[in-house]
């Protein structure tokens, strides 16, 4: 890593996660610790710590690296967790989220991305990753059940699916709302039933699959941005 890099990573860290509201130490030492530039495309790696997603091809972008942080902080994980993700995009949260829990399965539709996701994290040593490609709407019940889940695709609303590989205690972190616009929900399996939490506004690809927007197969995706004041 050069000085110019551990720079880029720092700068990203105190000025766009620091300053807006992140605190947890394990989210922020992973953030400072995975080069994210190696997850865009070479063409866009001079603005890989910016304030701002950015496309990865297919329709697909990484989200910002607050929104990322965002959601790896509000996981609540401590380290020993199973964990999954729908929509492996890049690469790039499975490879935060390895830092922060045991095991992270991780789901794309898209198989040149899945296989690019596998190459660079692979290339990192990064090995509590496992990459699937399929409807991430369905989750992964053969892994199943799950302390965290976490969709980076925004969804009409919360998939049944998903919510019945969740443990007790377990949290579900999924965008909600229309095709444009949606709110951040954390919802929580508890003895009592489900708790759902509402964390900010957002905006996502829209999640493609059995149990999200039928046809959006056909739509332009759209970019993540940062949460609504």
């Amino acid at each position: 890593m050069t000085d110019a890099e551990m720079r880029f990573r720092e700068e990203m860290v105190t000025q766009q996660l620091i300053r807006r509201g992140i605190r947890d130490e394990r989210v922020l030492q992973a953030m400072r610790e995975i080069p994210r530039h190696l997850f865009v495309p070479a063409q866009y790696r001079a603005m890989a710590y910016d304030d701002t997603p950015l496309p990865i091809g297919y329709d697909q972008t990484i989200s910002q690296p607050l929104m990322v942080g965002m959601m790896a902080e509000a996981l609540r994980l401590q380290g020993g967790e199973r964990v999954l993700e729908i929509g492996t995009g890049s690469g790039y949260q499975a490879a935060i989220l390895a830092r922060l829990a045991l095991v992270v399965f991780t789901i794309e539709r898209i198989p040149e991305l899945a296989a690019q996701a596998r190459t660079t994290l692979a290339m990192l040593g990064i090995t509590r990753v496992h990459v699937f490609v399929g409807d991430g709407t369905a989750g992964l019940p053969e892994h199943a059940p799950y302390d965290a889940i976490v969709v980076a695709a925004g969804a009409p609303q919360v998939p049944k699916a998903l919510l019945a590989q969740l443990k007790t205690n377990g949290r579900l972190l999924i965008p909600t709302g229309d095709r444009m616009e949606q709110t951040l929900l954390r919802v929580t399996r508890t003895d009592e039933g489900l708790r759902t939490e509402a964390l900010g506004g957002c905006r996502f690809v829209p999640l493609i699959g059995e149990h999200g927007w039928p046809g959006a197969e056909s739509e332009q995706g759209t970019e993540s941005t940062s949460p609504e004041p």
